[in-house]
């Protein structure tokens, strides 16, 4: 009886070591190894785009130094901007609506906006002004250099007109008439020269509520007509030296040879044909 207890025992030792023997698995070897990275093609065409992009780079830095090397893009040169049409600048409100323009083209030069100014070099002083209702110069002095002079379309107002000195001052109308009015007065004077009003046709001298004053120490009307007063019509006199100044009852002004009264004649041939 105790030799079968220990056979069932011897058996089941042996069971238990063939169990634990299945059991015990071997872990996987590490032989395999596997590269990290780029290789072959991959590599060689990523160096050859980093020196792609490298070029570009140098390239886009050459190109940007060239054009502000041309266009004198500089801290110390003015800005020029050039152009084979024109140079047009705008500017725009909030909403985007134009509201100021200026065109500079190879003809004109156009500037379109409510106003415009021009100032002094300091920016204290207004010079120019110029809108839709008025030009206002506030220079102190408007010089035109021009060998015609200025040509102005309709009035000019303006409190004094000066030639410069050595130089004579002409007012001319070629084909109409030439009207100068103030509510005070006008002055015309010449300082230093002779002053000469002359006419195509006819020179008026008219005053609604004045006079007409001629003041000079010599006043000469040249050019009248002489009238002839004799006791025969048909005698001249050619060695009269003296002559009385007649005025025709339409307002015409004639010369007649000096008597001992008056020979002027209101019936005479010049009033006649005035």
């Amino acid at each position: 009886m105790y030799e079968n207890v220990c056979v069932c025992f011897q058996i089941t030792q042996e069971q238990f070591i063939l169990a634990s023997q299945s059991l015990h698995l071997q872990r996987p070897g590490c032989d395999a190894v596997y590269p990290v990275g780029l290789y072959g093609w991959r590599k060689r065409g990523l160096y050859f785009f980093l020196l792609l992009l490298l070029v570009t780079m140098i390239v886009n830095l050459a190109l940007t130094v060239w054009i502000m090397k041309v266009m004198n893009f500089s801290v110390d040169s003015m800005l020029v901007l050039q152009s084979e049409k024109n140079v047009t600048l705008n500017v725009r409100n909030e909403q985007g609506q134009l509201t100021g323009q200026l065109t500079v083209g190879p003809e004109a030069v156009e500037a379109q906006c409510q106003r415009l100014e021009v100032w002094s070099k300091g920016g204290d002083k207004l010079l120019f002004t110029a809108d839709e209702e008025e030009v206002i110069m506030t220079t102190e002095k408007f010089t035109v250099t021009g060998s015609e002079g200025a040509v102005f379309g309709h009035s000019v107002e303006t409190p004094l007109i000066q030639a410069r000195a050595s130089e004579d001052l002409k007012l001319e109308s070629p084909t109409r008439t030439l009207t100068m009015e103030a509510p005070r007065g006008v002055e015309v004077s010449a300082a230093t020269g002779p002053l000469k009003v002359s006419g195509r046709k006819d020179l008026q001298l008219e005053s609604t509520e004045g006079e007409i004053l001629l003041d000079a120490n010599t006043i000469q009307l040249g050019g009248l007509p002489l009238g002839v007063y004799t006791a025969s019509p048909h005698q001249v006199s050619q060695q009269e030296e003296v002559y009385e100044v007649c005025v025709c009852p339409s307002g015409k002004i004639y010369l007649s040879p000096a008597e001992s009264s008056s020979t002027c004649q209101a019936m005479s041939n010049i009033c006649l044909w005035s």
